[in-house]
């Protein structure tokens, strides 16, 4: 409870909140663009349906996975150290040192799955038809039915879910800030859902 209070009275708690949260919102467009294309390959009467539970997975995935990564993340004892250390700095510790813990190595694997998926990004806006009609042949013929459209989009929501909770973990260490983050971006996940979809279906070429 002391920790609550102590981040709600804190202004770089609040500026780390309202940052992430507009980190979480923009990393959930995919995932809510491709739940759009899923559903919107199903009867009129199943989109909505299957859109609030692929949301609603996502959600869930995102909240296990915060939590073990959190705890992961909390385990800062040296799991091996390289016996390299910096000069000095000016309070008597080294600049440097390379013991690493499973923090270090967790953020350092999921740093790399970010330049990974911010190169394939890059790539998919440079050349976006060949992976735009890869996924297209991939789902529009095994999407013939809403547990079909359903097991799709955890899988989705598996890898878009780990790179949101990636990205949470490195923009702060506080748990609750993390949660709160989550589920505003969910829930304006669960908001846009009707709309985008719509939009998607009304302009296909876009």
């Amino acid at each position: 409870m002391n920790e609550l209070l102590n981040l709600a009275i804190d202004p770089a708690a609040w500026a780390a909140l309202v940052t992430l949260i507009v980190m979480e919102v923009v990393l959930g467009i995919d995932n809510l663009v491709f739940i759009s294309i899923l559903s919107n390959k199903l009867p009129p009467e199943h989109r909505q349906r299957v859109r609030r539970i692929g949301i609603s997975l996502a959600l869930i995935m995102r909240l296990v996975l915060l939590s073990t990564i959190a705890f992961i993340v909390g385990l800062t004892a040296p799991v091996f150290d390289l016996g390299l250390t910096g000069p000095l700095g000016s309070h008597g510790e080294p600049t440097f040192e390379t013991a690493l813990s499973w923090r270090d190595l967790i953020l350092l694997a999921g740093g790399l799955f970010l330049i990974w998926k911010a190169t394939k990004e890059i790539h998919h806006t440079v050349d976006p038809k060949q992976e735009s009609h890869d996924v297209l042949d991939k789902t529009g013929a095994a999407i013939s039915n809403v547990g079909s459209a359903i097991f799709q989009i955890i899988l989705l929501d598996l890898v878009f879910s780990t790179d949101s909770i990636l990205t949470a973990v490195g923009m702060t260490e506080h748990l609750p800030i993390m949660v709160v983050a989550v589920l505003v971006a969910v829930t304006v996940m669960l908001l846009a859902a009707d709309p985008l979809a719509n939009f998607i279906n009304n302009n296909p070429t876009v």
